[in-house]
């Protein structure tokens, strides 16, 4: 079972006026894929996620600016990736490490199911 990360945005809210977007929810999932539900969607046995949500200060007269109805998940999450940076780190470096951080997260609950037990000694019969 490999785990896989899953990168969302939940919801935008935005100024009616101009369409800016001034917050964006967002979250990463990571977990172990074991199948997928009626509707297509990953089910998973473990998981871990990080969220949150990222404050915006939108200039329609900066360059490279994108109105609201041209935004495509990606444009956001770039943006997300970008706020996560820590020191030196690129947006790509900074989307790693938070990935690797929740895959380490289910991986220890996958090794810990795997080395646990539960129940009763007088019910084992």
């Amino acid at each position: 079972m490999a785990i896989t990360c899953t990168w969302t945005v939940n919801n935008m809210q935005r100024t009616d006026a101009d369409g800016g977007v001034f917050l964006v929810y967002w979250s990463c999932v990571a977990g172990n894929v074991t199948g997928t539900d009626s509707e297509g969607n990953n089910t998973y046995d473990y998981t871990a996620t990080e969220g949150g949500k990222l404050r915006c200060e939108p200039d329609p007269s900066a360059p490279g600016y994108i109105a609201y109805e041209d935004l495509t998940e990606a444009d956001v999450l770039g943006w997300v990736y970008n706020s996560l940076i820590e020191g030196d780190e690129t947006a790509d470096e900074a989307k790693a490490r938070i990935e690797a951080n929740r895959t380490g997260k289910v991986q220890g609950q996958i090794d810990r199911a795997n080395t646990t037990a539960s129940g009763t000694p007088w019910a084992a019969e």
